[in-house]
């Protein structure tokens, strides 16, 4: 389980005396906590893997968006903070696919659901993306569906 070895992690951490390592288990499994009680569960349950890799890919997203806007603002420093946790962080999410792995897919799902024009692009995204459950980044699988048309 996912929250367990993040658990395990938190204390790994501490004997290593590794803070930036500490800090960032430690937002993770606040994270977790904030979505067992939005869940109407017991904080200290265990998040099942599915729920536990949503919560982080939400805080990844949000240490990208955090990053994006530190350089907008010429605090490279800061940003560079924020990409510090993400390297941190990434082990935790299964591997994605990559565009070419996608690309058959795509294709696919676009014969099957009949799609001949860019304005139906939308509709196949999203079946594209339901399908593929988690595995694929959403900006990879827009890469693919904009270069079918």
């Amino acid at each position: 389980m996912i929250h367990e070895d993040i658990k395990k992690g938190v204390k790994e951490a501490m004997l290593a005396r590794d803070t930036a390592r500490v800090g960032v288990l430690r937002a993770l499994m606040a994270d977790f906590t904030n979505e067992l009680v939005a869940k109407r569960r017991m904080p200290q349950e265990i998040l099942s893997d599915e729920d536990a890799l949503e919560v982080i890919k939400r805080a990844v997203k949000r240490r990208l968006d955090s990053a994006e806007q530190f350089k907008n603002g010429g605090r490279q420093d800061l940003a560079n903070d924020e990409e510090a946790e993400i390297a941190l962080i990434r082990p935790f999410l299964p591997k994605t696919m990559s565009q070419d792995e996608i690309r058959p897919i795509a294709e696919a799902k676009k014969a099957e659901m009949g799609v001949t024009d860019k304005a139906k692009a939308g509709m196949l995204m999203g079946a594209i993306i339901k399908e593929l459950k988690g595995k694929a980044d959403g900006a990879d699988v827009k890469a693919v569906v904009d270069s079918l048309f």
